[in-house]
């Protein structure tokens, strides 16, 4: 399992015009479910997405976490993210999971965000057409991977 994270400022997505997820300041989350992807991928890829520290401190550094700058987190599946990208001109998807177990599996990922934060998990809609808008701080974008 990977995630693209992203401090943003805001960040939502929409499906055909209606906005399915939106947050203000926090963490906007790219998740690529992987074959073989599970339980355990799971509670150590919800421990990083919170626990990361990627937000300032009072002296400016990136000394905080998730769950201590109170920020929202989008939940955002896309199955590119873990693409073969490694030959050729054109992506392979044989490296990402196939649909009904992605699904299943990223549902497990936000059950468990929302676990810890109940009010501040948002998603996009599996297996739609997104367009996902956000507006990063920093930049600050990082690759992480359980």
């Amino acid at each position: 399992m990977l995630a693209l994270i992203q401090r943003v400022i805001e960040a939502k997505v929409t499906v055909d015009g209606e906005t399915v997820g939106e947050i203000g300041p926090g963490l906007l989350a790219l998740v690529g479910i992987q074959p073989g992807d599970g339980t355990a991928q799971v509670a150590r890829m919800r421990e990083r997405l919170l626990g990361y520290r990627v937000f300032d401190d009072e002296a400016g550094r990136m000394n905080q976490s998730l769950l201590q700058s109170g920020g929202g987190l989008l939940l955002v599946s896309q199955f590119t993210l873990v693409a073969d990208t490694s030959s050729g001109m054109r992506p392979g998807f044989s490296t990402a999971a196939a649909p009904v177990e992605a699904e299943r599996i990223f549902g497990e990922l936000v059950a468990a965000c929302r676990e810890i934060l109940p009010a501040g998990v948002e998603t996009g809609r599996f297996g739609a057409h997104m367009v996902v808008s956000l507006a990063n701080d920093g930049p600050a974008t990082f690759l992480l991977q359980a």
